[in-house]
């Protein structure tokens, strides 16, 4: 004699088929347990150990220029703020002037300092004036200003983001369009 099996069995063991039971009992975590501790053993006796392939290590991108927090441009802008380091670029050329400001920047961040003064000069346009803070101000066409035109551009650069947090054009009192704030990140720390 044939059981008759409702209609939506086979839907029913389809479903069954894909579900983790809640709880097994010991017996079954026991036996399976002892299975795995005995699989590798084996497994290991019969083959010999492949060399562990490691990826190459990964790309080190600098980190973003993260800007001025509100209150730090404030008083920036209002030329409240102590300097605690400072280079003029006056003078010399454009290649020699960027090693120097990168050497500057990494001995004065290894220092502990945060607040630095970079001088680049004005140029020598007949228009350079003081701009109080426009964003724009050192890419206007008549700033001819070599220095004041590349310093913003190599913030921006790896070499140099690795120690710039943010920088902003300084107040009058400290050398106006003609220098620029720099927050360097803070002091790495030595693992050990």
């Amino acid at each position: 004699m044939t059981r008759k099996l409702p209609p939506d069995y086979a839907l029913w063991e389809d479903v069954a088929r894909t579900v983790k039971p809640l709880h097994r009992s010991k017996a079954k975590k026991k036996s399976e347990t002892k299975a795995k501790a005995e699989a590798p053993q084996a497994a290991r006796a019969e083959k010999p150990a492949k060399p562990i392939l490691r990826a190459p290590p990964a790309r080190h991108d600098p980190p973003a220029l993260t800007g001025l927090d509100r209150r730090s441009e404030r008083r920036m802008t209002r030329g409240q703020v102590e300097i605690e380091g400072r280079i003029d670029l006056h003078g010399t050329g454009i290649e020699r002037s960027r090693e120097r400001l990168l050497n500057f920047l990494v001995t004065s961040r290894a220092q502990g300092l945060r607040l630095v003064l970079v001088i680049t000069g004005k140029g020598a346009s007949p228009f350079t004036r003081h701009t109080l803070h426009g964003s724009d101000h050192y890419h206007a066409p008549e700033r001819q200003g070599r220095l004041r035109r590349l310093v913003p551009d190599w913030f921006h650069e790896g070499q140099f983001r690795e120690h710039v947090a943010g920088f902003q054009p300084a107040h009058p009192r400290h050398g106006g369009g003609g220098a620029f704030y720099v927050k360097l990140r803070k002091k790495e720390r030595r693992a050990g």
